[in-house]
């Protein structure tokens, strides 16, 4: 006796190739705004490099990059090299590093105030890099090591605390707001005490800014994000499963514990480009949301890092030249445009519990 096989129903095949049509949409959707955001990103990077009060021309570019001398404009290469470049290269890392982290936040913890610039984890960055800045003369590899040391110590104190519970997510992003308000009293404390030459100093960094735009610093935060993003890329996967809650999450084999591990790839991250430009304000808040309503509702951590490399890159450029005569910290500005959107995503996000 011989088995024969039997063909599948015209109906059911049908509907499982809608199904997997269906499941390609939204994939296909991601790749699509992963791209546009890639070349927006570069757009942005461009306008910063070749616009403003100097304009260089696109065509000038290329032979400045390769070093060769234009007689036609003489310092044209000196702008471009250490003013203009270094400034669109730091604020582009720098928002890669604060919209990837809080995208991982945002997810992992299933909160849309879980964001390191909210919860404490930028501000823990900023008190100890501040405290080395203003009493310790910190300088070079000092810098970026205090800051990461706060941020991690800020970290690991809200995990002590919301672990262990059901609600953990929440109880962490409670406790974060809490250190927030302590660590700005540090700050301000610290302020009252040092020299004014050195409280002008850690204010314009506290503001945000991309003044220290040099190539050892962009260097340095570029080495780092090599060394990070392969790692959170690892634990993308496992920030996925862990918006499904942690009950979900630890049937489908990821407890947890594992799937907050990406959350200290994310401290670094935020930390570091901190320690770079400031807490550049509300980047790291707005930009899982922007990506992930760009992308159908699907977290990307991709699209919300380059999401923030060009909010940073065309606030600065703002900062400049939006206003004749005044030079703005980029802080400033997304800090300006970033309250009216904050209070955007906590409005929809209240209606989506509601409903």
């Amino acid at each position: 006796m011989t088995a024969t096989a039997v063909a599948p129903a015209p109906a059911a095949s049908s509907a499982v190739d809608r199904v997997r049509r269906a499941r390609r949409r939204p994939a296909r959707r991601v790749r699509l705004v992963l791209t546009a955001l890639a070349a927006a990103a570069c757009a942005a990077v461009l306008v910063r490099v070749l616009l403003g009060e100097y304009v260089v021309a696109l065509a000038d570019l290329v032979p400045i990059l390769r070093g060769e001398p234009l007689p036609n404009a003489p310092g044209a290469s000196f702008i471009v090299m250490e003013a203009k470049l270094p400034r669109a290269l730091l604020g582009a890392l720098a928002g890669l590093a604060f919209g990837a982290a809080g995208a991982m936040f945002q997810t992992t913890l299933r909160n849309p105030l879980a964001s390191p610039d909210i919860i404490g984890t930028s501000l823990g960055a900023s008190a100890a890099a501040v405290v080395a800045l203003t009493t310790l003369d910190a300088q070079g590899l000092w810098l970026p090591a205090a800051a990461v040391a706060g941020a991690l110590a800020v970290s690991l104190l809200m995990h002590a605390v919301g672990r262990g519970t059901g609600l953990a997510g929440q109880r962490m992003v409670l406790v974060g707001i809490g250190i927030a308000a302590m660590l700005s009293s540090v700050i301000q404390l610290v302020m009252t005490r040092t020299s004014i030459q050195d409280a002008q100093a850690a204010l314009v960094w506290l503001t945000g800014s991309l003044a220290r735009a040099t190539w050892p610093v962009i260097g340095l935060l570029a080495v780092a994000l090599v060394v990070l993003a392969p790692v959170l890329a690892l634990c993308a996967r496992w920030m996925r499963l862990a918006e499904l809650g942690d009950d979900l999450s630890t049937t489908l084999g990821v407890p947890a514990g594992r799937a907050r591990r990406g959350l200290v790839v994310a401290v670094a991250m935020a930390a570091v480009a901190t320690s770079a430009t400031g807490p550049i304000a509300f980047v790291a808040f707005l930009s899982g949301p922007i990506a992930r309503q760009l992308c159908g509702g699907r977290p990307s951590l991709w699209a919300a890092a380059l999401v923030g490399a060009v909010v940073v890159v065309l606030s600065d450029f703002a900062g400049d030249y939006l206003i004749p005569d005044v030079n703005l910290p980029v802080g400033v500005v997304t800090g300006a445009l970033g309250a009216p959107l904050m209070l955007a995503v906590l409005v929809t996000a209240g209606r989506a519990g509601k409903a």
